[in-house]
């Protein structure tokens, strides 16, 4: 056998790196879109959730004096007259509102305090800050005379923070007892069983809606069935503002169903069914129930029929063979369907937002209020940074448990 010589070797290996880097190229765009619509956002999510200078921008040179603070007292009249210069020069820039709402974030019912100390020192001319700042902040609010606040106002001026996790755990920091469960409300915890709960109960429903609807399609002839399809993936071609506006009409105290039910005498009374987390499962079930359907019915239409025929000839009675040899088989479809569902309607925004009201809401709907009400866009991200967290953690034991390479979408 003639071996290369160097020359055809080269050339050789000069072809498959040509090759590779045509492949590489029209991978570009691809890994490009990614990087730009997936691995930036969340990367951002995740630095915002735990950087955070505007309050270090805002007073440094109290800050920085406050490093010096012993905590158990209020801070010295050195600390006192730089807080009171600093103040005085943000509310002649029209900053103090931000300081306010900074410090309100740490220390509930700072936010008026703060604006009216505020205008009060912005009354002092620069030379009398020496002298009378640090006095005429004590006389603006009562609270300044609190330690606990000026530990709040410390922690706040973190530039990198683990607070907004701690907030969005419903902990926090005591400056002598350490991390403590908030005692008067628990809401975000609540608010993430809560969600928990929803999406398993869509993610069930989905699937005993779907598996018998794909099994019926898979076993139909493959005009027929294709035809049934369409009216499957209807709702991908109709406006999901539309179908959710549906269910209002539907679901409202004067609704369609409330109507139907007065008008034939099986109720007494309107049923309260919108703005509940009923209306939510009930929505949401609708719009995702396709999710569940095409990987079941791609799955489906690949078992071959005879396998059931064989075993119902050995004995077996229909239901027994159907559970014990066809189920079995549709298991990849079914675990893409619920992983499907079940992720999407975590993180689902819309649809809880106009159908379920204060009842039906989810975490997804909290971390668009501090987004879009509150401009707390820290807490929003940590919000999403363990919501992520906790999907990848659901995601890890599917995968150690069942196993995410009996996944099959077709």
């Amino acid at each position: 056998m003639s071996t290369l010589t160097t020359s055809e070797a080269s050339q050789a290996a000069g072809a498959r790196r040509k090759k590779r880097l045509n492949a590489f190229i029209f991978v570009v765009p691809l890994l490009l879109f990614i990087l730009l619509t997936f691995v930036a956002p969340i990367g951002s999510m995740l630095w915002r959730s735990v950087h955070h200078p505007i309050v270090a921008e805002l007073i440094p040179l109290t800050l920085a004096e406050l490093q010096h603070w012993d905590g158990q007292q209020i801070p010295d009249q050195k600390t006192l007259t730089l807080f009171a210069s600093e103040l005085h020069g943000l509310a002649k820039r029209r900053l103090s509102g931000k300081l306010a709402e900074e410090i309100n974030r740490s220390y509930a019912g700072m936010s008026s305090a703060v604006k009216s100390s505020a205008r009060k020192i912005g009354r002092l001319k620069p030379e009398q800050l020496p002298s009378q700042g640090a006095e005429t902040l004590l006389k603006a609010h009562r609270n300044w005379s609190k330690p606990e606040l000026w530990y709040a106002i410390q922690r706040a001026g973190q530039v990198y923070t683990y607070d907004y996790y701690l907030t969005a755990l419903d902990l926090e920091l005591h400056p002598d007892q350490g991390i403590q469960v908030r005692e008067d409300t628990q809401i975000y915890l609540q608010l993430y069983g809560k969600t928990l709960n929803m999406a398993l109960v869509i993610t069930l429903l989905c699937a005993l809606l779907g598996y018998p609807l794909a099994y019926y399609l898979a076993n139909l002839p493959e005009n027929r069935a294709n035809l049934l399809l369409v009216l499957v993936l209807l709702p991908f071609w109709t406006s999901l503002l539309v179908r959710t506006t549906a269910w209002i009409a539907l679901l409202q105290t004067n609704g369609v169903i409330n109507s139907f039910l007065l008008s034939a005498g099986l109720i007494g009374r309107p049923f309260e069914m919108l703005y509940t987390s009923f209306a939510t499962v009930v929505a949401m079930t609708h719009i995702l129930l396709p999710f569940m359907i095409l990987p079941l019915y791609s799955v489906m239409r690949g078992i071959d029929a005879s396998y059931l025929r064989a075993a119902m000839s050995l004995g077996a009675k229909p239901i027994p063979a159907f559970v014990r040899i066809y189920f079995p088989m549709t298991l990849p479809g079914l675990s893409a369907g619920a992983l499907l569902v079940f992720i999407i309607s975590v993180g689902y925004y819309i649809t809880p937002a106009l159908v379920g009201g204060t009842d039906g809401q989810m975490i997804s709907n909290i971390i668009a209020f501090h987004m879009q009400r509150s401009s707390n866009w820290e807490l929003a991200a940590a919000l999403g940074s363990l919501l992520l967290a906790l999907i990848l953690l659901l995601y890890w034991l599917y995968d150690r448990y069942v196993g995410a390479s009996n996944i099959k979408l077709g």
